[in-house]
């Protein structure tokens, strides 16, 4: 009777820690972090050598920014499995946020293990997208007197391209862009919109146009994805550009009246921002009631609004 009661005993508490286990990861999978960590943190207590839950823990330190946290639970992982590629790559970036959070001399001292975790992880899973992404980036920002390579960080991307093409273009496009090489940039970028198509492509065609004083260009390119996609976001994008560069007023205004009617949470940009874009036009066609009724919808709902402060004036000065 002793041994059934122990063995029950035994059973059930074992059921009860695979609970609070499922519902930890139920948690994280929603992106509700502070009540995964401590139901993880409770079952590393009874299984402390479990290492999906101190990955689990390490990415939740990660998504907290305590980088000091994540680098010991991955540093202990990578320890006790060094061909695991995964293990390696969240070192390397836990390492890497870490070195961007100190000073610039401090951060030299971590860019040899950040290096030697992400090409370890390279050379064990040549699939691994992620962190091929992230020695593109290491590389191109490095100063070349600590490590930097253009070479390098090429010598990545084309092995980016021979797992994905679209991340292949997208990554040397990226190279193009940060070495301010504007047209290599736009041609991988057409590349990528061209073997993949997805928003993020054309987002990437239509920021560099942006950015480098093209807006007709970027609109159109918006356009083009959101007669696509038809993502709500693509219309507050549409709008800016019209409102920033006084181009294609009338047709600004309809995207972003859509991006209003249609607003929700995951499109990213706050309802004042559109109102404010808004008043711009307006202003820029000279409808000077228009502009105070759509900077001042814009004030309602966020009163210090620094920008849409100073843009009251400049209508009111009209």
């Amino acid at each position: 009777m002793k041994y059934i009661l122990c063995l029950f005993l035994f059973v059930s508490g074992t059921s009860f820690s695979q609970d609070t286990f499922q519902k930890a990861v139920d948690y994280y999978q929603k992106e509700k972090f502070k009540e995964a960590r401590p139901l993880f943190q409770e079952y590393l207590n009874s299984h402390p050598n479990d290492a999906k839950t101190r990955e689990y823990l390490g990415d939740i330190a990660g998504y907290m920014d305590e980088w000091d946290t994540a680098i010991e639970f991955f540093e202990s992982l990578v320890s006790e499995e060094k061909n695991n590629a995964n293990y390696q790559f969240k070192y390397g970036a836990a390492l890497g946020m870490k070195a961007l959070s100190i000073s610039k001399i401090r951060a030299v001292t971590y860019i040899g293990d950040i290096r030697d975790a992400f090409e370890t992880s390279a050379k064990l899973d040549p699939n691994h997208i992620d962190v091929r992404w992230a020695l593109v980036e290491f590389y191109i920002q490095l100063p070349g007197i600590v490590g930097g390579s253009e070479a390098k960080a090429i010598k990545f991307a084309n092995e980016l391209g021979k797992v994905s093409a679209v991340d292949g273009f997208l990554a040397n496009g990226y190279i193009a862009e940060y070495s301010d090489r504007p047209k290599d940039a736009e041609v991988f970028y057409k590349k990528a919109i061209k073997a993949g198509g997805s928003p993020h492509t054309y987002e990437k065609l239509a920021t560099l146009y942006e950015n480098n004083n093209q807006p007709k260009q970027a609109i159109e390119t918006a356009s083009k994805s959101l007669r696509i996609h038809k993502r709500n976001q693509l219309n507050y994008q549409i709008g800016k550009i019209a409102a920033q560069y006084n181009l294609e007023l009338d047709f600004g205004v309809k995207c972003l009246q859509a991006y209003i009617q249609n607003h929700s949470v995951k499109d990213g940009v706050p309802l004042d921002w559109a109102y404010y874009r808004l008043a711009q036009i307006y202003k820029n066609q000279g409808d000077k009631h228009q502009a105070i009724t759509w900077i001042d919808k814009a004030l309602k709902n966020r009163p210090d609004f620094k920008e849409a402060l100073q843009e009251r004036q400049h209508i009111l000065s009209l």
